[in-house]
């Protein structure tokens, strides 16, 4: 029972250190394909796909994002007579982790799984292969215009989240916790500084790099068949997610450590 147990836990190991090695050896590949001239006019259809389609759901994720979180402190910060700092601490919570990791999450579930299912689908209808035949590297002409895409996006929409998010934060503190709108908007000025966003701006590029990576990873090695469509997509969903977080707080020690 010992034994089997043993077995199990090492051969877990060997699989997760093999998939590591082969998504660092892609993502190798991939950075070597950027000395080629990008093709704009993919990564511009890229954006679009997947980033215009994602306008949606966060703004509004950041915005009952800032709603709650308004509604969770801003009674405690009247209550000890803090209320002038409310909206400088919302703008900080937003800027540096609320807003970047839940766009990246956000993305994680729609962008990383369209990526995964486009490609995924394109393997099991051999059109990768397709690609091969023609010496079209499926890594530059498939990777690089969705990895640059991201990298792109998910700052874009880390912006306009963290515009939502103060916004909804905004709507509660003055039409409800009773802050006046002058006092909110002051205390942003006065305790945010810019590289409060800059730093989850930083954040928000490893994010899209990951979620673009792992996306077409789980893509390009998933199982044939309609079921592992669906396999490679959840890998991809659960994967992005995991490293997000882990990503989340080293950036956290590097960009905002004293």
């Amino acid at each position: 029972m010992v034994i089997k147990l043993l077995e199990a836990v090492g051969r877990f190991i060997i699989n997760r250190l093999a998939e590591f090695g082969t998504i660092v050896l892609l993502y190798v590949d991939t950075m070597k394909q950027l000395r080629h001239k990008p093709r704009i006019d993919h990564i511009v259809a890229q954006m679009s796909h997947l980033g215009v389609d994602s306008l949606l759901i966060v703004s509004l994720t950041l915005l009952f994002t800032g709603v709650v979180f308004t509604l969770q402190t801003a009674h405690e910060f009247i209550r000890f007579g803090a209320q002038s700092t409310v909206g400088g601490v919302i703008a900080i919570a937003i800027g540096r982790e609320l807003g970047p990791v839940l766009v990246g999450v956000v993305c994680a579930g729609r962008v990383g799984a369209a990526i995964t299912a486009e490609i995924s689908t394109m393997k099991v209808t051999e059109q990768i292969d397709a690609l091969r035949v023609m010496a079209v590297s499926p890594v530059d002409y498939l990777i690089v215009p969705r990895m640059l895409a991201c990298m792109i996006v998910v700052p874009i929409l880390t912006i306009f989240g963290d515009v939502i998010g103060v916004a909804g934060g905004w709507l509660v503190a003055v039409h409800y916790s009773g802050i006046s709108s002058y006092l909110f908007m002051n205390s942003i000025q006065s305790f945010a500084e810019m590289y409060d966003l800059t730093g989850g701006l930083i954040k928000a590029i490893f994010f899209g790099n990951v979620i673009a990576v792992l996306g077409c990873y789980y893509g390009l090695n998933c199982p044939d068949g309609a079921e592992g469509v669906g396999k490679a997509t959840t890998k991809t969903v659960v994967a992005s997610i995991i490293v997000i977080f882990i990503l989340n707080a080293g950036l956290t020690f590097v960009i905002y450590g004293k």
